[in-house]
């Protein structure tokens, strides 16, 4: 059994997974509210970057508000997938081990996230792309952005493009979530007032007591 200033084994990897639960619950509640993606500066999703030369242009010719409405549309479709990532990620979490717990105690302000991101990326994205595209169906964002492509491509001697919007968009709002985990996790190891349970305050409270971490 570790012990590091009578903090033993079990609670370091209850306390963060505790702290990885609650960053995930409230990195999810704040993606899935409205505007959650739209005006987070951080995690907006914009014009896929294969396609921007088509936003540039279609403004040009005056379908900005077209061009408005898809990404309004886009950022829509990953606030209502946003909850959904929640049950998955809290079930990757319940894989930590011993040695991931205590590397993730002593690691970086963003160590667990970092493990999070490491460990789930692939998985969560296989999972959530059948529910971005679904989100995306529901808020009409795939047929403003066929619209669009369509429009454009019909534009004489342009290059013709046709990214992959399910994958961008999936891709745009995972990124997000873990934007989002990363801010609570900094806050937990950062304020006392962020440690909302016992055992929260006793491992973190110790890291900071202890001279370990830096905050």
């Amino acid at each position: 059994m570790y012990e590091d200033d009578q903090l033993t084994t079990d609670q370091v990897v209850d306390g963060l997974k505790e702290a990885l639960a609650q960053g995930i619950t409230n990195g999810s509640d704040q993606a899935s509210a409205v505007d959650g993606y739209l005006k987070n500066q951080f995690i907006r999703i914009v014009f896929p970057p294969d396609a921007a030369k088509v936003e540039s242009r279609l403004r040009q010719l005056g379908l900005g508000n077209e061009v408005d409405k898809f990404i309004v549309s886009m950022n829509r479709g990953a606030e209502r997938a946003a909850n959904e990532a929640k049950p998955i990620f809290l079930q990757a979490i319940k894989e930590m081990t011993i040695e991931d717990a205590w590397g993730i105690l002593k690691g970086e302000e963003d160590a667990a996230t970092q493990y999070l991101k490491r460990t789930t990326s692939a998985s969560l994205e296989r999972k959530f792309q059948p529910i971005i595209a679904q989100s995306l169906n529901e808020v009409s964002a795939t047929r403003y952005y066929t619209d669009l492509v369509s429009t454009y491509n019909k534009i004489p001697f342009v290059e013709k493009v046709n990214p992959d919007l399910d994958q961008y968009v999936t891709e745009q709002a995972i990124q997000g979530l873990f934007v989002l985990i990363s801010e609570e996790e900094v806050k937990i190891r950062r304020d006392p007032t962020a440690r909302t349970t016992k055992l929260l305050q006793k491992v973190f409270g110790n890291q900071s007591s202890s001279g370990h971490s830096r905050y």
